[in-house]
């Protein structure tokens, strides 16, 4: 089926003809500037800019225009007002000629727009360690990001750049030799044994830092293992493996699209690491700085005002974040062909981003056609505004939180739910709960912080997933209410006259693409957020006022049982690409 071109778009089209015809050459072309508006359906600002050129009055010139518009089809109403708007009010069968195509495709008409190769960097836990609250928003971001980005048409390539290499693993696989720490699952889910490992590091970290000879024979297995030795080999292979597990425990309850096969550890870059040294040097990018191979930048400096380096290769010989970032770059574009690569890292990675892109820009391994963005986050706070920790200063484990939204929002479900299927309860609260944390997380501007309330979260009031969700129930309730008979007879009656929450309700279902096209531009989920809201508030106001399975007349129950159904597949479409579950009771 051909896309369904917005009805602002289409408004937009025929005023530029409009002004073609009715305005001198050189403005052929020229924006009209249509935006929604609260004094009509849409309202053109364009015309003021053009009068001032054309040193006429606005107002003149917008008649003019109006005079020359052909959109009866489209257009009910058209009038110039204040010094030179254009207020638009749209047809109501041109309204429900949108609904009626979108409900003819399973896409609701949106078009594939993008085409290249996108490479996102999201999530990225170290091996051995368990997933904590740090965790979650990269993950979340990137995984909305990815979706949004693939339902448009681009190649999505995501990547999950694993902890899996370094002076940490010599470490605890030497503790774990000399201690006999004892972590392999025998029974139950994988997060058990990475919470009895997360502890073995932390107390080979303790000995590391407090035992110089422990750090030296720590230090030596580090040798080992990147010599290929085949005990220390096998054991660092054994405790990947057993972190992948937990990492994919966590995706599958947290509904993220990431697996196993999209992990890339650090270690995958490492042989490549002294070539890329070696190219930076020999191109002149990077020198020699008191033993160690940096880049510098003009106008980067640290505190003291001295050069800051990017730090390629250390005076020992090892390599830094840099070598591997850079590594990295250089495959993603080189082997994967990626135009743009996304990189979903907290904020305070920002310089270290910026100095890498630069890097790989002077070297050629990020050429000019390739985007590289870093899409920097704020941080979880807890309720006293501080960054999210628990009652003893630790961070907070995902899991643990996972697990306390699941279980408030059961309480909201069995509160509020009396007709679910036996078992149905704790289904119910996982989707709902688990969506509460994720929504409440991309509702958020990404570059600001939040604050992690989950009795706020798993509200039914105001902004949150659980209000969405429950519209999109309120949806299939009434169509099941009506019945499959009936449902499958229904039909759109262009020739109806509409009622305004009607009409409110039409014309927001009608900017679902331009909502999807801002974040695919932006890299802004809460842009989605916020339609996904404003829609189910201007269903909610339909519902209140449009009787539907009561409607005066059965076509008038036709328009409004499938402008029901259009609003329950927006918000379940919308819904996936936020990464949320949208069940059809709640």
């Amino acid at each position: 089926m051909a896309p369904v071109v917005p009805l602002a778009v289409q408004t937009r089209s025929r005023l530029v003809s409009a002004m073609d015809r009715a305005l001198p050459a050189e403005h052929t072309g020229a924006d009209p500037q249509v935006r929604r508006s609260d004094r009509a359906d849409l309202q053109a600002n364009g015309l003021l800019a053009i009068a001032g050129k054309l040193r006429t009055h606005p107002r003149a010139v917008a008649e003019k225009v109006v005079a020359s518009l052909d959109g009866a089809d489209l257009i009910a109403s058209c009038e110039v007002s204040g010094p030179g708007f254009v207020n638009l009010t749209l047809a109501d069968s041109a309204l429900l000629g949108q609904v009626e195509a979108r409900l003819a495709d399973d896409r609701l008409g949106i078009p594939r727009s993008l085409a290249g190769t996108t490479v996102i960097d999201y999530s990225q836990p170290n091996i051995a360690k368990e997933m904590h609250v740090g965790h979650l928003r990269s993950t979340i971001i990137g995984d909305s990001i990815a979706r949004i980005l693939g339902f448009l048409g681009e190649d999505v390539i995501r990547q999950n750049h694993l902890g899996d290499w370094g002076t940490q693993f010599g470490m605890l696989i030497q503790h774990l030799a000399e201690s006999g720490g004892e972590w392999r699952r025998e029974n139950g889910s994988a997060a058990g044994s990475l919470s009895r490992l997360n502890r073995l590091y932390q107390d080979s970290r303790a000995r590391f830092d407090s035992d110089e000879e422990f750090a030296e024979r720590a230090r030596g297995r580090v040798v080992a293992l990147q010599a290929g030795d085949a005990g220390t080999l096998r054991s660092w292979q054994e405790i990947v493996a057993e972190s992948k597990l937990y990492f994919d425990e966590v995706y599958e309850r947290l509904g993220v699209l990431l697996t196993d096969d999209d992990a890339v550890g650090e270690s995958f870059y490492n042989p490549f690491l002294a070539e890329v040294a070696d190219e930076l040097e020999k191109a002149g990018v990077a020198v020699n700085s008191d033993g160690a191979l940096c880049v510098f930048f003009e106008d980067i400096a640290g505190q003291s005002g001295e050069p800051l380096p990017l730090i390629i290769r250390k005076r020992d010989g090892g390599f830094g974040y840099a070598a591997t970032d850079l590594a990295a770059i250089r495959h993603r574009v080189g082997t994967l062909a990626a135009r743009r690569i996304l990189y979903v890292v907290d904020v305070r990675q920002a310089l270290h981003f910026r100095m890498v892109f630069e890097t790989a820009r002077r070297i050629g391994w990020l050429p000019g056609e390739v985007d590289a963005v870093h899409l920097a986050f704020g941080t979880v706070l807890g309720k006293d505004g501080k960054p999210f920790k628990t009652r003893s200063g630790r961070t907070v484990r995902l899991i643990s939180l996972l697990d306390e939204a699941v279980d408030r929002a059961r309480l909201v479900v069995k509160e509020k739910s009396h007709d679910l299927a036996p078992g149905g309860l704790d289904t119910t609260a996982t989707v709902v709960g688990i969506g509460a944390v994720k929504y409440a997380d991309l509702a958020t501007s990404r570059a600001k912080d939040y604050v992690f309330d989950v009795d706020r979260m798993v509200s039914l009031h105001g902004n949150t997933g659980v209000y969405l969700q429950y519209a999109h129930a309120r949806t299939r309730s009434i169509l099941r209410k009506a019945g499959s008979p009936l449902t499958a007879r229904a039909r759109v009656h262009r020739d109806l006259a509409l009622e305004p929450a009607e009409r409110a309700l039409a014309l927001k279902l009608d900017d679902f693409e331009p909502a999807l096209t801002e974040v695919a531009h932006t890299y802004e989920p809460h842009r989605l957020c916020v339609y996904l809201f404003e829609l189910a508030q201007s269903f909610t106001s339909f519902f209140e006022t449009c009787p539907v399975l009561k409607a005066p007349d059965p076509e008038i129950r036709d328009n409004r049982l499938m402008l029901c159904r259009l609003t329950g597949d927006t918000l379940r479409i919308g819904l996936g690409l936020l990464g949320l579950a949208a069940p059809d009771r709640l």
